[in-house]
């Protein structure tokens, strides 16, 4: 009659032993460092078994994946990085207009009599909202996160970055020219210029568009009709917003882009022009 544990090897002279455990005998060995292991240490490969150590030197010597934030800002990404990022950006300023009680919204707000000393403030005021009215960024913030990603995914991320930026500078140049003694604040003018933009680029691929022409026609009636709403920071931004849209559509083949680029960059230094003749009138 066989003994079951014939086979198996015992404590005593000459038994292999886990060299992880020494109480614990083993047959068994690491495929790559042929150490005895028992079954507690002992990691299916693709022969055999392998031991924690080995198990750990193979994973560092792997080469490292980029994180998930990485791989979003990468080239060739999906991810709207630009849109999601103004929207942080943004909550974030409106943050802290809260907590510094009013001192972020007069560093960063728009007032044309201060564009010679601060230019920045023509950028800046798409940062802050109204404090005293959490529907104002409610509704520009609502509008980038639908329409943002949407039109970053149809023009690219620097396409993108150049609408949001100079329609809200036109925003701020509109308001210089017909509002000089306005305060302003919020991303509307930006805004607007995100639905200029898609508006003409829907149009030019043949998409109906009847319902986005109904919400800018409201939106500017809006402007119109409710008091403390700058429309003419609405106006700029549209206006500027679907001139760059058609720039890009009609110089979108591939042996245009440097045209593109440098017809892009007109439009911003048309907006600074129109801003230093408007001082110059002052």
């Amino acid at each position: 009659m066989t003994d079951p544990q014939a086979g198996a090897p015992r404590p005593g002279a000459g038994a292999r032993v886990c060299y992880r455990h020494p109480d614990r005998p083993s047959a068994v060995r690491c495929q790559r460092c042929d150490r005895a292991i028992c079954p507690e240490c002992q990691t299916p490969a693709a022969v055999g078994v392998q031991c924690p150590e080995c198990i750990a030197a193979a994973r560092a010597a792997l080469p490292k994946r980029p994180s998930a934030l990485v791989r979003a800002f990468r080239p060739g990404s999906r991810v709207p990085v630009v849109s999601y990022s103004i929207l942080c950006l943004t909550l974030v300023v409106f943050a802290l207009q809260w907590v510094t009680q009013g001192a972020v919204t007069s560093a960063l707000a728009y007032f044309p009599p201060l564009t010679a000393i601060e230019p920045w403030r023509m950028l800046t005021v798409a940062l802050v909202h109204s404090d005293s009215s959490i529907f104002h960024i409610i509704f520009n913030m609502y509008s980038l996160w639908v329409l943002g990603p949407l039109l970053e995914s149809l023009i690219g991320r620097a396409r993108f970055a150049a609408v949001y930026v100079l329609s809200a500078l036109g925003g701020s140049v509109a308001v210089l020219w017909l509002a000089p003694l306005t305060v302003v604040v919020g991303a509307s003018g930006a805004i607007f210029g995100l639905l200029g933009a898609f508006f003409v680029i829907q149009r030019r691929l043949g998409g109906r568009n009847v319902q986005l022409v109904v919400i800018i026609a409201i939106n500017l009636a809006l402007g119109f009709l409710i008091p403390g709403v700058s429309w003419q920071s609405h106006v700029g931004g549209l206006v500027v917003g679907a001139a760059l849209a058609w720039i890009m559509l009609s110089a979108r083949r591939a042996d245009q882009q440097r045209r593109q680029a440098l017809l892009i960059a007109l439009v911003g230094a048309a907006l600074v022009a129109a801003t230093v003749l408007r001082l110059a009138l002052f």
